[in-house]
């Protein structure tokens, strides 16, 4: 248990420290060849994916990153004018025993076209590249995407060309979709659906048109009136060109499904510390452990802190209100002043004779229509900002700042109290976006340190 003081109320709690997450041990393990970075969307896996495989390249390793981002920041960050599927050499690893890093982006049609490609003669080939329901299936099928990664991943492991493999999940509606999709999309090619359309053209002579007129009939009867009569004659084309590659489908799938579950394979869960990422957070965590995947930890990105952690929320807010108060109370003595001042004349009094009316009457008629403008300009009166309003207003900022870090030192505790196991490292907000290797670098930095900041631990 840790003693750690409320960011919100400035009260000492007890909670259960999470470990430390060694990113540096990690990537630098030999051992490890391949690191998922996986989570829900738009927690930061991206950039947490590019920022290793910078830090790991900078230490010796020669890393290919597989990224699946369709903004393609990746390519813009590592000074690549674009990214496609083939690994290109990302230049400005610095280090004196810096070794490589290539980065990719996943095309999904291009990597079906390559497996048609490779397992089918020129002529099946062409028929299937060509065949509409290919083109839709290849183009955004569901599950396709995450199965093509599948595919792409044991490539690149195949080729053994690189020591490490960092991947970019692709940013599914649900994290769990990376795992489950590629099995879904297997067992759709190699169900009993696919097997049904193939059977007609294994079954030779009359036993074949027997069951092509009586029970195919019936079938491709109703299945017309459901999906259309032209759109079941492409996937019947389809089928009968894919005949002899169904089997590979589900084959390289599982093959791939337990190169991830080998021990040189390490899944880092990626969240910021809000309520939803972290709930799919320990949603993964949890599918992980069934899975007999190994988990090295989660990357929390995005964790605010303070420099002032010691002033909590209430302490700035009371002390916020206690300054206003005193400045209403000034302002009012101010005006009661203006009302009736010290050296005024006593009420009923006839007002002293003005003496100097004369010479601001000459003094007039000599100015010139410079001054005259200067002198409208100086008469403006612009409201000040007391020290004391300014004073308010920052500790109010403060106390603003010091309730998110309370929420979020919560919503983190929540998830260690589920998973006290789970080993984490926490990483600063930065001020702006990472654009190049430079802030790939910084983040890489933080990541090594766990370097959340100040009052967010």
């Amino acid at each position: 248990m840790t003693a750690r003081t409320n960011a919100g109320t400035g009260q000492e709690t007890s909670t259960a420290a999470a470990p430390s997450l060694d990113t540096d041990a990690l990537i630098d393990d030999p051992d490890i060849r391949i690191i998922v970075c996986c989570g829900s969307g738009g927690v930061g896996k991206t950039t947490t994916a590019a920022a290793l495989g910078v830090r790991a390249a900078e230490r010796g390793r020669k890393v290919v990153v597989l990224t699946i981002d369709p903004a393609r920041r990746l390519a813009q960050s590592m000074g690549i004018d674009s990214l496609d599927n083939v690994p290109r050499r990302v230049k400005g690893i610095e280090g004196e025993d810096a070794g490589e890093l290539h980065a990719m982006m996943l095309d999904m049609k291009r990597t079906f076209d390559e497996i048609v490609e490779a397992h089918a003669d020129g002529e099946r080939a062409r028929a299937i590249l060509e065949n509409p329901f290919y083109q839709s299936l290849s183009a955004g099928f569901a599950g396709t995407q995450e199965y093509m990664a599948m595919e792409k991943l044991g490539q690149l492991r195949a080729r053994d060309e690189w020591d490490l493999i960092v991947v970019d999940t692709p940013p599914s509606r649900s994290a769990l979709d990376f795992l489950d999709a590629p099995k879904r999309l297997g067992s759709f090619l190699d169900g009993k659906f696919i097997k049904l359309l193939m059977a007609p053209a294994k079954m030779g002579g009359r036993a074949g048109m027997k069951f092509l007129n009586v029970g195919m009939s019936m079938m491709t009867g109703t299945l017309g009136k459901l999906l259309g009569g032209q759109f079941l004659r492409d996937v019947q084309t389809f089928v009968a060109a894919m005949d002899t590659m169904f089997g590979g489908f589900r084959t390289r799938a599982d093959a791939t499904y337990k190169l991830l579950q080998a021990p040189g394979t390490a899944f880092l869960v990626v969240a910021t510390p809000e309520r939803d990422a972290l709930r799919e957070a320990a949603y993964f965590v949890e599918r992980l452990a069934a899975e007999d995947m190994p988990l090295a930890g989660l990357v929390l990105n995005r964790v605010h802190g303070s420099d002032a952690a010691r002033l909590s929320a209430e302490q700035a807010l009371t002390a916020a209100e206690n300054l206003e108060a005193v400045g209403i109370v000034d302002q009012t003595a101010g005006k009661a002043g203006l009302r009736e001042p010290a050296d005024s004349p006593a009420a009923g009094s006839a007002p002293p004779p003005d003496t100097t009316a004369s010479h601001a009457r000459e003094a007039d008629s000599d100015a010139t229509p410079e001054a005259d403008v200067t002198a409208d300009a100086t008469t403006e009166v612009t409201p000040d900002v007391t020290t004391e309003e300014l004073t308010a207003a920052l500790l109010r900022l403060h106390a603003e700042r010091m309730q998110v870090v309370a929420r979020e030192q919560d919503t983190r505790d929540r998830f260690t109290a589920l998973h006290p196991e789970v080993a984490v490292t926490a990483v600063a907000a930065l001020p702006g976006d990472v654009h190049d290797l430079s802030g790939l670098r910084a983040i890489g930095d933080r990541l090594a340190t766990g370097s959340s900041p100040v009052g967010a631990a």
